[in-house]
């Protein structure tokens, strides 16, 4: 038995989506129209945990920051595919496994080029 769907099946999700985002429009709008608007000197000012603001918050940082920010981000993103693997692992059987020690040496080949550029020696 093949059930179809129909442009009206979809109706209730339409609704909820013009809802949530007319909430979102609307506490924005009414917010900005109805807070208040006391601006300050010390309103403005960079809030720094209490401790006073010492020169410009512009400078730049070393960029090696940003690199491990990513590459922590891409291995934590890859390591999550191996999640499913590890749920499904009897019904996926041999060629489930075999496809996962392909995925784990292309992602330890990624690890080792990393390692070899220094990619992770802060300095």
């Amino acid at each position: 038995m093949v059930i179809l769907s129909v442009p009206a099946d979809y109706f209730p999700i339409a609704i909820m989506f013009v809802v949530a985002i007319g909430f979102v429009l609307t506490t924005i709008f009414a917010t900005h129209l109805l807070g208040p608007k006391r601006k300050s000197d010390v309103k403005l000012d960079t809030f720094e945990c209490g401790i006073e603001p010492q020169g410009n918050s512009r400078i730049p940082f070393s960029i090696k920051y940003l690199l491990v920010a990513i590459l922590f981000v891409l291995f934590d993103v890859e390591v999550i595919f191996m999640y499913p693997w590890a749920v499904n692992f009897l019904k996926l059987g041999l060629f489930g496994f075999l496809e996962m020690i392909v995925f784990i040496c292309l992602f330890m080949l990624g690890f080792f080029y990393i390692i070899k550029k220094g990619a992770l020696k802060w300095e």
